[in-house]
């Protein structure tokens, strides 16, 4: 900040413009990027003290870099927290809690719809140093509870999950975890903290993926880990610290100009992907919508109580299985066919090919990732153009 205002007075959106700027002596507007590896002492004495941790400052930009904790203070004052680390990506970000939180022997409940690549770390990685994961339906909070084990250290899901658009209810998991003297830990990157803040619902940490909202544009790869001083102060920065899952000064940089434009832009996408799947029930061939601002969607009232809006991300089953969806989605012309998601741009996949690709088939069945199933991350054009776009596929399925 550059005034003495509490920060957390202000609304998210405001936060999202204002927090945790520092200005230099120059008086600069906008926040500078520090391109620096390392950073000059006065002296010995104060070099030994930052190392030692008993001045604060900047060390070396691994750890210590002012752009990145720009960024770090201006998301934790966002999503309600304390602290943040910003790190390489949202993979690192998660990563980065887990080996900074648990050891061999402990154990994680996850919910089954999870990223793909979030399952893969917690059953192929973490499980070859002895942390074992059960998977439980998101929805079902018995489940949940029956998964749970003396050992279970940390439930983890994702909320709207990608990309069914399941809903959990954040408020009873947090009782339920913290009953068992467990940590819960919510990924916030489909709805972001304008529209969601897992935090004030009881979550202990939120993750992120930076590359996705937060950036908005798809210009760069970054995540954070969002908590109290102790969780993510200290352990989960004493992983990254010595361990090195780092942002750039840059991506930090691209990153609070996402920020900026947060709100808005979260705004726009929750009209549009609403319209666009209102437009899609009506479709023949669509078996299925899966939006959670549709009324029929299961967890809508459960959405519309935790949520500011259901989001840009929508997916709709087709008939005629993979063989449809991919027919559908080679006939678009704008939309882009790609499996990232969170862009002004909207953007089209298979999830049984592409982000959900490497599990089993049993495991994408039991996440309900079916053949026929397509992923629409919609952006920030007109709607009637992204509907004529999707007319295309439709029109090559006739």
């Amino acid at each position: 900040m550059s005034d003495e205002t509490d920060p957390l007075s202000y609304a998210p959106g405001t936060r999202g413009i204002r927090c945790g700027q520092r200005r230099t002596p120059e008086g600069e507007q906008s926040e500078p990027i520090f391109t620096t590896s390392s950073f000059v002492f006065a002296s010995a004495a104060q070099a030994a003290a930052r190392f030692a941790g008993e001045e604060p400052g900047n060390v070396y930009s691994r750890f210590t870099n002012p752009t990145v904790r720009t960024f770090e203070q201006r998301l934790a004052a966002m999503e309600g927290g304390a602290r943040c680390v910003a790190t390489a990506s949202g993979m690192a970000a998660i990563l980065s809690t887990c080996l900074g939180l648990l050891q061999a022997g402990d154990h994680i409940v996850a919910a089954r719809g999870i990223f793909g690549s979030t399952a893969l770390l917690f059953r192929n990685v973490l499980g070859r140093f002895g942390i074992d994961t059960t998977f439980v339906p998101l929805t079902d909070l018995s489940a949940w509870e029956a998964a749970l084990t003396p050992r279970t250290r940390l439930l983890f899901l994702e909320t709207p999950s990608n990309p069914l658009s399941e809903v959990a209810d954040i408020a009873a998991l947090a009782d339920l975890a913290h009953a068992r003297r467990c940590l819960l830990v919510v990924d916030n990157t489909v709805c972001t903290p304008v529209l969601q803040q897992p935090l004030a619902l009881g979550a202990d940490l939120v993750v992120l993926s930076a590359t996705k909202y937060l950036d908005g544009q798809g210009r760069c790869v970054g995540g954070a880990v969002v908590g109290d001083d102790e969780l993510v102060g200290e352990r989960i920065y004493g992983f990254l610290r010595t361990a090195g899952p780092s942002l750039s000064p840059f991506n930090a940089w691209v990153f609070l100009k996402g920020l900026e434009t947060l709100r808005v832009r979260m705004e726009a996408h929750c009209r549009n992907a609403l319209t666009i799947a209102r437009w899609l029930e009506s479709q023949r061939g669509v078996r299925r919508v899966y939006y959670s601002g549709l009324p029929h969607h299961p967890q809508h009232e459960l959405a519309g109580r935790q949520q500011r809006g259901f989001g840009g991300l929508l997916a709709f089953e087709l008939e005629g299985g993979r063989e449809a969806a991919w027919r559908f989605i080679d006939a678009v012309r704008m939309i882009s066919i790609t499996a990232n998601l969170g862009d002004a741009k909207t953007m089209i996949t298979h999830p049984a090919t592409t982000t959900h690709g490497r599990l089993s088939p049993e495991e994408r069945e039991a996440a309900g990732i079916e053949e026929g199933l397509v992923r629409l991350a919609v952006g920030l054009e007109e709607p009637q153009d992204v509907m004529a776009d999707l007319e295309r596929g439709f029109a090559a399925l006739r």
